[in-house]
């Protein structure tokens, strides 16, 4: 293939946005940021490329492997391209903001990751998400999951299920077990891939007490609705903070049902999304019929520290473009189905006052220029703008005649 041949292809995981989708994109883009507002989200707008160390601070490694680097020429530091916007605006609300009362953020923008990882499968999401800042209570928990719950509907998503989980129970578990961080992240690895045996021999190798490895490995069965009753039992003999963070799980999981009692929630107390980073509640919603998770999220208490503000933390987020294809067609937005206008090229006042008049109300319409080729057709055009009666009117596109 020679070079003249290739110039069309991109990059692997990295597409372009062609006007149908981009129309839907916005759409849906103009709908969540109304809806964050209606909530009392304020809309902040991070910068594309940050500082390496802000991008990644408090977050361990999980953003490492993900996010582009390269070197600034002006101040020669690292620089990063955002593969999540989480850490930029918890400095927003810590440096910038600095309120003592919560505040409520939320954000929108194009990230880029070194692989696809997401559900729609892309390396540039457009993210979207929101955060609640300096409540550190089941309340707010519950506020952020009845606003992802309620953006996947607005984006035609209805039926979506939730897996909660928290990261103090492992967290206590392994403290408990006397293990190192080296050996407490290896577990957690092992844990990820529900390997079993694989994790018996770690514990059996670290040697761990025999009741407290069979809590750890208790970690792998403890999934589907009633885990949390099971895991009453078989984590009986845990240390405190453990029961604290089953019962703020419990809390999280009815305090949600009494919002919305429609909605299915599940438990996994051994799926820990962003476990290096997170403190408390993580969470991460599905669509039935759809193997991966369609948003995620969960509490992150520590971060703010690191920009010198601690504050209670909690946030969800979810890919614009991915939603839109997983989307079933949604209740008609006021602009979808009306196809577009065609008009005249004539600057007549009465038909220019019918154009501006259509356009004010949300219509699409297109001048017919002289000397075009094609169809109005494949404009999207289902009706135009004839003079009759002496008077300028819409009437239906016939097949042929334009």
């Amino acid at each position: 293939m020679t070079i003249n041949q290739d110039r069309w292809l991109l990059p692997a995981g990295i597409e372009e946005i062609l006007p149908q989708q981009a129309r839907d994109i916005e759409r849906l883009r103009r709908c969540l940021l109304d809806l964050f507002d209606a909530w009392g989200y304020d809309l902040v707008i991070p910068p594309f490329i940050d500082y390496l160390e802000s991008l990644l601070i408090g977050t361990g490694s999980d953003l490492d492997l993900q996010t582009f680097k390269l070197t600034d020429q002006l101040s020669g530091r690292l620089l990063g391209v955002r593969a999540d916007m989480t850490p930029q605006v918890a400095r927003i609300d810590a440096h910038q903001l600095r309120r003592e009362e919560p505040t409520r953020l939320c954000y929108l923008g194009t990230v880029l990751h070194t692989r696809s990882d997401g559900f729609a499968g892309t390396r540039s999401p457009l993210q979207i998400g929101a955060d609640i800042y300096g409540h550190g209570g089941a309340e707010s928990d519950v506020e952020i999951l009845r606003l992802l719950l309620t953006t996947l509907e607005t984006a035609g998503i209805g039926s979506a299920y939730l897996d909660l989980g928290h990261v103090g129970i492992f967290r206590g578990l392994a403290e408990q077990a006397g293990l190192s961080r080296e050996q407490e992240l290896t577990l957690f690895g092992i844990l990820q891939r529900k390997a079993s045996t694989e994790l018996a021999a770690l514990l059996d190798e670290a040697g761990v007490e025999p009741s407290e490895a069979d809590m750890l490995l208790a970690l792998v069965e403890l999934n589907g609705d009633d885990a949390l009753e099971r895991a009453g039992e078989r984590l009986a003999k845990a240390r405190d903070s453990v029961h604290r963070a089953l019962g703020n799980l419990r809390l999280i999981a009815e305090d949600l049902h009494a919002w919305m009692p429609q909605v299915p929630v599940h438990f996994d107390l051994g799926e820990l999304r962003g476990y290096t980073y997170k403190t408390g509640v993580v969470f991460a919603a599905f669509a039935p019929g759809w193997g991966l998770e369609i948003a995620r999220g969960g509490r992150y208490d520590a971060i703010g520290e690191f920009f010198g503000h601690a504050r209670p933390a909690v946030g969800f987020s979810t890919d614009l473009k991915g939603l839109i294809e997983l989307a079933a067609p949604a209740a008609e937005h006021p602009l979808v189905g009306a196809g577009a206008v065609l008009a005249p090229n004539d600057r007549d006042p009465g038909l220019q006052a019918l154009i501006n008049e259509l356009r004010a109300s949300g219509r699409r319409v297109l001048s017919w220029l002289p000397g075009q080729q094609g169809h109005p057709a494949a404009l999207g055009c289902e009706q135009r703008i004839e003079r009759r009666d002496g008077r300028w009117q819409l009437v239906p596109m016939v097949a042929g005649q334009f």
